[in-house]
């Protein structure tokens, strides 16, 4: 995974994104007629799920009953990353077994983009699960002319997946991916230049935040192109924390999503120093929030 940078001038770039947003919310509720003001949302339970990158010590020792516990815990769904020497038809034995729901899986941008695309498609129908994803590029390819690439590669993919009955191919995000290069921000190369129907994007919103991207400004201005969410949260000093923890201001960030088209709450940590305290943490903050 990438390594985080610290240092005030980031810190106090979220700060004003998020500030941004929320005086932008503000003003808009102060100007609507007082009657006729929204409820406050909820994330719905069965939109609550883990991404099992988070888990995967624990799944290495004892699958089955990592997934147990992250439905006692109150989990719907989770996304998969890692099989820890399990099969498709093994994973979903035991999603079934627990009550829980697959709804993507990581694969590599190789394996999708050469022979094993077919079998990783195959896989989700066995996994019950909707959505590949790309969770990261080659540094190679971090140039305006490789994301350009690449957004052909994502929707020749993105159709595979379409006509094999599956959602759109989505991409997950890290901070590199929202860096200006030669002028451009990468990851707006691929949002602009993928087919909406074939192309979607998991948006990790501690990598968005990090890279000094609003993903509230996403939402709004890139409608339904956000099925999913990897949610974790920023510590002061710029670190991940569990969610609620951090500085992150989630209701603000969340308000827009609808607009997104977010259907997936999937908490993540990339390095969870208890992470079934982790998920426990990050899955009663995410089930008590109102925005």
């Amino acid at each position: 995974m990438e390594l985080s940078p610290t240092g005030s001038r980031w810190r106090a770039t979220t700060r004003r994104a998020f500030l941004g947003t929320s005086l932008g919310l503000a003003t808009a509720a102060a100007m609507a007629p007082r009657a006729t003001a929204a409820p406050l949302r909820r994330i719905p339970r069965g939109a609550i799920g883990m991404h099992l990158y988070t888990m995967r010590g624990p799944l290495a020792a004892d699958f089955h009953g990592t997934l147990e516990r992250l439905a006692e815990i109150g989990y719907a769904t989770v996304g998969v990353s890692g099989r820890h020497g399990n099969g498709a038809p093994g994973i979903r034995r035991m999603l079934d077994a627990t009550g829980l729901r697959a709804v993507l899986e990581h694969v590599s941008y190789d394996t999708l983009r050469g022979a094993g695309l077919p079998q990783a498609l195959d896989d989700l129908h066995t996994l019950g699960a909707k959505w590949p994803v790309v969770p990261s590029l080659p540094g190679s390819l971090h140039t305006p002319a490789g994301f350009r690439d690449v957004a052909r590669e994502f929707n020749r993919i993105g159709k595979a997946s379409r006509e094999a009955g599956l959602g759109p191919l989505l991409f997950h995000n890290h901070g590199a991916d929202h860096a200006a290069v030669d002028g451009e921000v990468l990851y707006d190369i691929l949002v602009r230049e993928t087919d909406p129907e074939l192309v979607g994007f998991e948006l990790d919103v501690y990598w968005a935040a990090k890279g000094d991207a609003d993903p509230a400004r996403y939402f709004v201005r890139h409608p339904r192109r956000f099925p999913a969410l990897h949610v974790k949260d920023m510590a002061p000093d710029g670190s991940i924390a569990d969610v609620g923890s951090g500085v992150l201001d989630f209701a603000a960030m969340f308000r827009d999503a609808h607009v997104g088209g977010v259907k997936q709450w999937l908490v993540e940590h990339d390095a969870p120093a208890d992470p079934f305290a982790t998920a426990r943490n990050s899955y009663g903050y995410l089930a008590g929030l109102r925005y």
